[in-house]
């Protein structure tokens, strides 16, 4: 398998398979990160185009200091906060409410894929709370596996300030989905 680093230094010779295959290796990244920030799709795509844009023009730029993935991080987090500043409020069809899983080896009764499905809803509401800042650091640690280290490079802010975040949204959190559990069931 052709390295990032590999692919970014044919993008910046104009190679188009280079970039298609760039493109379909961290689309989903940098749309699901971006998603977490602007919260609704239509904008989630544009800031996915544009990163893929900054990509195309600019590969050359990268300059190995951090993993490939963390410096495209870095560049959707800027695109994400921009597109946040210009975007006029406009009322989206939700389709992030869409969760694509495998059907593979699935043996669970129905009250499994109800409760699972309820608590899905349980932490989207309550990640949907969180500040913006904080729900960028539990997405990236959560859902992208980086370290704190990392995020702080891709968010350009103190690792400090990451950690700081991380405590306060998993106060949050618990104090949140304590609500949904301590709500009676209906019957």
């Amino acid at each position: 398998m052709v390295q990032d680093a590999e692919l970014l230094a044919k993008i910046a010779t104009g190679d188009q398979v280079a970039m298609e295959c760039f493109y379909k290796r961290h689309a989903g990244a940098v749309y699901g990160f971006a998603l977490k920030t602007v919260k609704n799709p239509v904008d989630a795509s544009e800031v996915l185009n544009e990163v893929m844009m900054e990509v195309w023009k600019k590969g050359h730029t990268y300059s190995g200091n951090s993993s490939v993935k963390t410096w495209l991080l870095a560049i959707s987090h800027h695109k994400s906060v921009d597109q946040v500043r210009k975007s006029v409020r406009h009322d989206h069809d939700d389709e992030s409410n869409i969760d694509v899983q495998s059907s593979e080896n699935l043996s669970c009764s129905l009250l499994d894929i109800e409760l699972a499905a309820e608590n899905g809803r349980y932490v989207k509401t309550c990640l949907g709370e969180l500040a913006n800042g904080h729900r960028q650091v539990v997405y990236l640690t959560f859902y992208e596996g980086h370290s704190y280290p990392e995020i702080a490079a891709i968010l350009e802010i103190p690792e400090g300030t990451v950690k700081t975040r991380m405590m306060s949204a998993k106060k949050q959190l618990l104090a949140c989905l304590g609500r949904f559990l301590l709500e009676p069931v209906a019957t």
